[in-house]
């Protein structure tokens, strides 16, 4: 009798293994869709460009191999209209005051602004500061400025102090550009803090704010060093005149004697066309199978600039392979009472367009999703971090627990709301968590986040979390209250 409660007891730990063996990534599967998406032929992804669709095609293609349903009219894709901008080329030529000449091809010392104007512009340069310009309230970096035909300097970010009785506005590309080109200046220039403890790296963005676009206004992001060689001779260096600025909360402009010719090629689109990608698994309940788990990550990047692109590894294509890895672990998986929703994001990296559509146009009712659950920079990094917890503490409490029971990469660290794509969900009050490694913006938005980057254990790891968590939450005959204040 005893030899057969062994044998019993064996044969169940057998099962047991068998079944989380069962939800495991593998790091080569990752590897090799990371690799494809950031590769050249997708041309970094861009949200309305050639090199998404393509990118669009494959995951589709995963969807339908891994027997996922599709959700829409046009089968996996949920289709709209967004803005998008295509920068065929672009260079820089610099002459300072001291009459040295020096050339730019895109990547090498600059970066367009995703949205910028086309055209080529020649001009004094000028040095102006944050860009702000609110004499009504008393603080104005273009004061005593004639800028009229000029190339302007300004800090890319809004400054991180305040002054009683002033909102300064939002900041952004479209509004510092709008407001420099109503003081009648050529173009911009963007450089970022210097004396910030890591000066940003001149970085591919689409992220341009709200407003129209600006089509003959070129908007670049350059070097700190090169600022410098255009502030060459004028007394100060970069470092100096933040300095000055930030410690006086008072407009510090200069004008400059070095020129600047900026020339760019782009092409604008109001209307383009893009898409999210979803299918699902339904689950065998009769009953929970209206219920419904939504995993998510978002498979645009920024696309390319003239001869160079940014591959987007880490953001996001390590979200994405993991999400269609699950996607294919989760395929075959009998235990599944609820539905689960596998969905790819468009247009993240300018806003948030994607998820937002989605959310507000979701294939099921939003009363009837249990949770949400994004994938977005999980590639490069030493371990994981969840966002929501604070807020979405059950579903956080969830997952730490799966994770203690099995690789224990989850630091304790967490937020409240959403963040990301899961933030449209949060809005809609949905429970959420965000996967994020940490340390991973090493290379976020730099032509360096490439796959030879990413930690594919680790990536697999963490792929094999969020496999868990789907199959635990969709496997539950009831599960506990997801979100503080909630009844999920």
């Amino acid at each position: 009798m005893k030899k057969n409660v062994l044998c019993l007891l064996f044969l169940a730990a057998t099962v047991h293994f068998a079944q989380d063996h069962s939800l495991e990534a593998s790091p080569e599967n990752l590897k090799q869709t990371v690799e494809y998406l950031a590769s050249p032929e997708l041309t970094g992804r861009l949200a309305g460009s050639e090199g998404y669709n393509i990118a669009s095609e494959f995951a589709a293609g995963k969807m339908k191999d891994y027997g996922l349903l599709p959700l829409f009219d046009d089968g996996y894709f949920q289709r709209f209209n967004l803005e998008s901008n295509k920068i065929n080329s672009a260079s820089l030529l610099i002459t300072t005051q001291a009459g040295k000449v020096k050339s730019y091809n895109v990547g090498d010392g600059f970066v367009c602004r995703g949205f910028t104007g086309r055209g080529k512009v020649e001009g004094e340069t000028v040095f102006a500061g944050y860009g702000i310009s609110m004499p009504e309230s008393g603080y104005d970096d273009y004061s005593g400025l004639d800028v009229k035909g000029e190339i302007v300097i300004i800090f890319k970010y809004n400054p991180a102090w305040s002054i009683e009785g002033i909102k300064f506005p939002p900041g952004t590309p479209r509004q510092k550009s709008k407001t420099a080109i109503t003081k009648g200046a050529l173009g911009i220039i963007m450089v970022s803090l210097p004396n910030d403890k890591n000066p940003q790296k001149t970085i591919g963005s689409v992220m341009a704010g709200e407003g129209e676009q600006l089509i003959d206004f070129p908007q670049i992001h350059v070097d700190i060093d090169l600022v410098n060689d255009l502030l060459e001779g004028c007394g100060y260096d970069l470092k100096t005149l933040q300095t000055i600025i930030d410690s006086t909360k008072k407009p510090f402009s200069v004008g400059l004697q070095s020129r600047a010719v900026i020339n760019v090629d782009s092409e604008y689109f109001p209307d383009a066309l893009s898409q999210n990608i979803a299918g699902m698994i339904r689950g065998n309940d009769p009953i929970l199978q209206n219920q419904y788990i939504i995993l998510g990550a978002h498979l645009d990047h920024v696309g390319k600039q003239g001869d160079i692109y940014f591959p987007g590894a880490n953001d996001n294509a390590s979200g994405s392979a993991a999400l269609l890895e699950a996607a294919k672990i989760l395929s075959g998986n009998k235990s599944l009472k609820r539905s689960v929703i596998f969905v790819l994001f468009t247009a993240e990296e300018s806003g948030l367009f994607g998820s937002d559509y989605f959310a507000a146009h979701l294939p099921v009712d939003t009363s009837s999703v249990v949770a949400m659950i994004n994938m977005d920079c999980i590639g490069h990094g030493d371990s994981l971090q969840i966002g929501g917890g604070k807020t979405s503490n059950g579903l956080w409490s969830v997952i730490r627990k799966l994770d203690s029971e099995s690789d224990n990469i989850m630091v304790s660290s967490t937020w409240a709301g959403g963040g990301a794509d899961s933030e449209p969900f949060f809005r809609a009050g949905l429970p959420t968590a965000y996967f994020v490694t940490t340390k991973s913006y090493t290379h976020l938005h730099c032509l360096t986040d490439t796959p030879e980057t990413l930690n594919y254990d680790l990536l697999s790891r963490i792929t094999s979390l969020a496999a868990r968590t789907v199959q635990h939450l969709a496997a539950a005959s009831s599960l506990p209250v997801l979100k503080t204040g909630g009844s999920r």
